[in-house]
């Protein structure tokens, strides 16, 4: 809708030169964005995100706060099944969607994951899983006009005894099996668990998380089981019987679950990470990134055409060859897909390979632009590649060869990191001494930031609300409030700060120092360093496994994975 359908008062205020005015504007906006009249809310949304990249850094910030306050939420945005029995046919939880009116209109709902159904029931998001696989991390998307949100969905299918007790001898005295194969129930106050104690496992059907909020309940041959008399107010036992996914029509309604602590409680990152182990890989190592289910990791071998496949319960290491060099790696959502950024030192052979993971088969080449660097998937699902010789950024819907967006930034784009909260995209941009933030629902530049100098990677707290980037050139690290843009930094880390990442619950944040071969700990909110971990030779990249615990960082001389422990 046309900015005029908005009142003329509204119009003279944030056309004003003055920004206190504007500020003014905006809180009417607001206001307006939350209210019944949805053309008139569609039109104030559209001002407000106009607004994000006005001049004034204050009114820049309370559109972006206003934006925020009337979108389209889901409460909670996680999901946890937990550990479940084999053979259970499916699962079922309930999420709250809130949001202005504008938010529900002609909203739309999208799946990523295998086994996952979702339908929208009113202000309700129910959420199917059909275990399919031994292990699902996928995603919920919501989408309107009043933008997106989505819940991240995770579960497990327990192995059965015989599978654990093959791990558990296959592990020796190491002790190093997959984290996250066991999951902590609370509550009740767990059992202690014995070996041999099979009807313990047999009966452990399904740990659901949902943060007070939503309700997950399994069903087994059909009879739901943790039946809890406690129904929450969302989905009391008096409510009429509502439609569910199509594969789940005329089954017995899910009554209400305990609600359990959800697995980022669970997970606790540690200011004083320890490696506990090295892995050999390829030939110097670049970007490193973990499926996931925690299993596998992926290594780009930037001295030669291979990219390592690492198994993280035996450290067995096999090769996918490439046609071109590959630099940089990333995965997607499911896990199914693995995406491989490439260049030679000439920069010929540009482009990005396309990996499907369940037999390690390169079933697609890209022609990219020029030097593609740290590419990532965003939350709907589409890769991002920085364009380092282009400065653009190129967007790619998943199974489309030619992109679906470019954004061009200042010179020269390195990585890009992303807030789903804030519907925002972040790029380090080397030359030009800059953080970019991209609107991800219009695919446009709102605005740029200066950091400290040459930063080479960004990474995006959980909560989506701050910002870390390393400054190559500076030895220093920039912590950035991801809505009003205020900066705690420089922070004086190691030499060389090549790589950043944070902690599963973001207490932490990592920098992989290049030049002095080692990784400073941050505390994620305050930046202060907890800790610095001496790790291979020129260190290069950080990826931390979707569970928290472990981390592994790609040495490039020593031809070499260092494996830490970050979280228990």
């Amino acid at each position: 809708m046309s900015e005029h359908g908005l009142p003329p008062q509204v119009l003279t205020e944030i056309d004003s030169p003055v920004r206190e005015t504007r500020l003014t504007g905006v809180e009417e906006l607001a206001r307006l964005a939350y209210g019944a009249d949805l053309a008139t809310a569609a039109a104030a949304r559209a001002v407000l995100t106009r607004l994000t990249g006005d001049d004034s850094r204050s009114v820049a910030a309370a559109a972006a706060a206003a934006l925020e306050r009337t979108s389209l939420r889901l409460e909670p945005d996680r999901v946890d099944f937990g550990q479940v029995a084999s053979g259970t046919p499916r699962l079922l939880a309930d999420v709250l969607v809130t949001g202005p009116p504008l938010a529900f209109a002609s909203a739309s709902v999208a799946v990523s994951g295998p086994g996952l159904r979702a339908v929208l029931i009113g202000r309700r998001l129910r959420i199917e899983w059909q275990p399919r696989t031994s292990w699902l991390d996928g995603a919920v998307t919501v989408r309107g006009h009043a933008g997106w949100a989505e819940v991240r969905v995770t579960g497990q299918v327990e192995a059965a005894t015989t599978e654990v007790e093959a791990l558990l001898e296959s592990a020796g005295d190491s002790g190093y099996l997959p984290e996250g194969r066991v999951t902590v129930l609370s509550p009740p106050p767990p059992r202690r668990r014995r070996r041999g104690a099979t009807a313990l496992v047999a009966g452990l059907t399904a740990l659901f998380v949902l943060g007070g909020v939503g309700v997950a309940v399994a069903l087994t041959r059909d009879r739901p089981v943790l039946r809890s008399e406690a129904a929450l107010p969302s989905v009391a036992a008096t409510a009429p019987a509502e439609p569910t996914p199509a594969s789940t029509t005329g089954a017995a309604p899910a009554p209400a679950a305990v609600a359990r602590v959800p697995l980022a409680a669970r997970v606790v990152s540690v200011a004083k990470p320890a490696v506990t182990g090295t892995i050999r890989v390829g030939d110097e190592p670049e970007g490193v990134a973990v499926a996931p289910d925690g299993w596998t990791i992926y290594v780009a071998n930037q001295n030669s055409r291979v990219l390592s496949v690492v198994d993280t319960r035996t450290r067995r290491v096999s090769s996918i060859w490439l046609r071109n060099t590959p630099r940089f790696v990333t995965i997607s959502r499911d896990g199914e897909l693995v995406y491989v950024s490439m260049y030679e030192k000439d920069k010929s052979g540009s482009g990005m390979a396309v990996v499907r993971a369940a037999d390690r088969k390169v079933i697609r080449y890209v022609a990219t632009g020029q030097q593609p660097y740290a590419l990532s998937v965003g939350p709907d699902g589409r890769v991002w590649v920085p364009i380092h010789s282009q400065r653009k950024v190129e967007v790619y819907a998943p199974g489309r060869t030619e992109p679906a967006a470019q954004v061009t930034v200042p010179p020269n784009p390195h990585a890009v990191a992303f807030s789903a909260q804030l519907h925002r995209a972040f790029t380090a941009n080397h030359e030009s001494n800059a953080l970019s933030i991209i609107d991800t629902q219009t695919d446009r530049l709102l605005a740029s930031v200066p950091v400290s100098k040459a930063p080479h990677s960004v990474a995006v707290a959980p909560d989506g609300r701050t910002v870390l980037v390393a400054g190559y050139e500076a030895d220093t690290a920039d912590l950035i409030d991801a809505v009003t843009m205020r900066r705690i930094g420089p922070l004086r880390v190691g030499d060389m700060p090549q790589s950043v990442a944070f902690a599963a619950d973001g207490a932490h944040a990592y920098v992989v120092n290049e030049g002095d071969d080692t990784v400073s700990v941050l505390d994620g909110r305050t930046g202060k360093v907890t800790a610095t971990v001496a790790v291979g030779g020129s260190p290069r990249t950080i990826a931390v496994a979707p569970d928290g615990r472990w981390a592994y960082v790609s040495n490039g001389d020593d031809d070499t994975v260092s494996v830490l422990r970050v979280g228990e």
